[in-house]
């Protein structure tokens, strides 16, 4: 198992109901995978997670990116510039 740091910020901060958590996820998870455990355990979050933007030790991350060992995800909800 690998341990994890998620930080939620601004809408899916308010929607995860707290502004970070740790979490165990087996060792070859993926960024997409870890999104559908996040849903399944954080039902109000699956709006947010279609369109999310997620860093893996504050590098952006795509869905299949593998997550490391003690790694700290953000997850930062789309922001639009005018």
């Amino acid at each position: 198992m690998n341990r994890i740091k998620l930080l939620f910020f601004a809408t899916i901060r308010d929607r995860a109901g707290t502004k970070s958590l740790e979490m165990d996820i087996p060792a070859d998870m993926t960024i997409l995978e870890l999104k559908e455990r996040l849903v399944s355990e954080y039902p109000k979050l699956k709006e947010s997670l279609h369109s999310v933007l997620m860093t893996i030790n504050r590098e952006y991350a795509f869905d299949e990116a593998v997550v490391p060992p003690d790694a700290e995800i953000a997850l930062f909800p789309p922001v639009s510039g005018g």
